[in-house]
């Protein structure tokens, strides 16, 4: 299965939209999760797009670039995984091998997207000194263009040219090769569940995270099941800790009224 021009098309002006959500005015497009899903509809393999989209979200659970630092690019990687992955049929742990060191190498990208858009907000500066207010808004213009040509003309060059690259590697694949990239695929998710246990307060609800553990190992319940469990017990220990303040109002008041 290959790649078609409209698919193309397609996730290469989300890439482009995408970025720029992110900068000014954060819909979530960026997030690998919804890469990935949109990534999934256009190739006509949405559960294989939700797959590589929430590994690669696990990923970057509490990352941020923070004073303009550059973080791993798993938005364009998830394009890039969720394309290449359905148009070969490796599934999806070659797809997600596939992602990760892409959405690594999207890094360097994004440092001279960076310095791109530093010229021209010199250029603007230098502009409002002589009052040239259509100048500035035309800098200001071209980095948007700016951030969305720096994923745009990745995802364009490597579903072009990566899905007939990636047929012929395949073909050449040595077995223990490809076998590597399924295995590193498959163990990303417990990598990305375990940074996700270091930000929860694991200790304080580790009761709750063995019921889950269990009902999935030993009942075999599907993760739809486990949500509305963990949904029920969210509920039940919410209106536990806000019953609380309540109660403890109740007590000072009662105590003041004897008092008096």
């Amino acid at each position: 299965m290959g790649i078609n021009a409209l698919q193309i098309i397609l996730l290469v002006l989300y890439a482009f939209i995408a970025i720029n959500d992110s900068i000014h005015s954060d819909f979530g497009l960026n997030r690998p999760l919804i890469a990935g899903c949109f990534a999934g509809l256009v190739m006509g393999d949405l559960a294989f797009g939700l797959t590589v989209g929430a590994t690669l979200q696990l990923m970057v659970l509490g990352v941020s670039n923070f004073g303009g630092s550059s973080i791993p690019d798993f938005m364009s990687a998830s394009l890039i995984g969720t394309a290449l992955g359905v148009s070969s049929g490796q599934g999806v742990e070659f797809g997600i091998g596939l992602a990760i060191p892409a959405g690594m190498l999207l890094v360097q990208i994004d440092v001279l997207a960076r310095f791109c858009n530093t010229f021209l907000q010199h250029r603007a500066d230098a502009c409002i000194e002589t009052a040239d207010t259509k100048r500035i808004e035309f800098m200001n213009v071209l980095g948007v263009f700016m951030w969305g040509l720096s994923r745009a003309i990745p995802v364009a060059l490597c579903l072009v040219f990566g899905s007939t690259l990636v047929n012929a590697f395949v073909g050449y694949f040595p077995t223990w090769l490809s076998n590597g990239l399924k295995v590193a695929g498959g163990l990303l998710p417990a990598v990305g569940i375990s940074i996700l246990l270091r930000y929860l307060p694991t200790r304080q609800y580790l009761c709750f995270l063995l019921i889950g553990f269990a009902l999935v190992a030993y009942l075999g319940v599907p993760m739809l099941g486990v949500g509305i469990f963990g949904l029920a017990f969210a509920l039940i220990t919410y209106a536990q800790s806000a019953s609380k303040p309540t109660m403890a109002a109740g007590i000072v008041s009662g105590g003041a009224d004897e008092d008096e």
